[in-house]
């Protein structure tokens, strides 16, 4: 069993930053690759970015240049600083990890870009 925990989201104003925390924990070896997805209200979930263990990443094209992911595999955790962020960032993010082809998700933290 998997168990992923975000934190980091909030309310920032357009142009602004945050950074997204989430660690992983259980039976974990092996997990990847793991990622962020999100959620806008009347909207499909999508992928944000995701990263291998080699730290190869993949980014949504709408966050290239804004977003990077990253991963830190001796403390189980991945992170997603998230810069010039606009108002239609605003969603809830969540954790992603991929176990021998079992999708975890962690709950999801709110993200809100508004002035």
């Amino acid at each position: 069993q998997v168990q992923l925990v975000e934190s980091g989201g909030g309310l920032v104003q357009p142009g602004g930053s945050l950074r997204l925390s989430c660690v992983a924990s259980g039976t974990i070896v092996g997990i990847n690759p793991m990622g962020w997805y999100r959620q806008a209200p009347g909207k499909e979930r999508e992928l944000v970015a995701d990263i291998t263990s080699g730290g190869i990443a993949n980014y949504l094209n709408s966050v290239k240049g804004r977003f990077t992911i990253s991963r830190d595999n001796g403390r189980n955790a991945v992170y997603l600083q998230m810069n010039s962020l606009k108002p239609e960032d605003t969603a809830v993010y969540y954790c992603n990890g991929n176990l021998f082809g079992t999708e975890y998700w962690g709950k999801g933290t709110l993200v809100t870009v508004s002035s």
